[in-house]
């Protein structure tokens, strides 16, 4: 699971990752500038979605999805094991990745977050 953050005064999206969710993610931590961010729902049916090749991470069907992956020219970061919890942040113009797929506590909360800090 991740912790999301908006940064206003420095314009940052920050997605802290929880115990092990490094370890399968290989990251602790990810920064997005708030300009590279297009928007986030709340999408529990990506899960089910082709993962891609993985890049780095981890992947056990059904278990856990975690890690750099790429599908069809798109470049995703997951951290997923509650599909049920996985909220999409759609990016652009980002250096790393197209889209990140990670699994928060309050899914909801959080896409409300994310848009209130792109409106402003």
């Amino acid at each position: 699971m991740a912790r999301i953050a908006v940064d206003r005064e420095n314009r940052l999206l920050t997605a802290e990752f929880e115990g092990l969710d490094k370890l399968w993610a290989v990251k602790s931590r990810l920064e997005i500038p708030l300009a590279h961010v297009r928007g986030a729902t709340h999408d529990p049916g990506m899960a089910r979605e082709p993962k891609g090749i993985r890049v780095a991470g981890t992947h056990f069907p059904g278990v856990v999805t975690a890690g750099r992956f790429r599908r069809g020219g798109e470049r995703f970061f997951w951290s997923v094991k509650n599909p049920e919890k996985a909220v999409v942040i759609e990016l652009a113009d980002d250096e790393s990745y197209d889209r990140l797929v990670i699994e928060v506590d309050d899914p909801r909360a959080t896409v409300a977050l994310i848009e209130n800090a792109l409106t402003r």
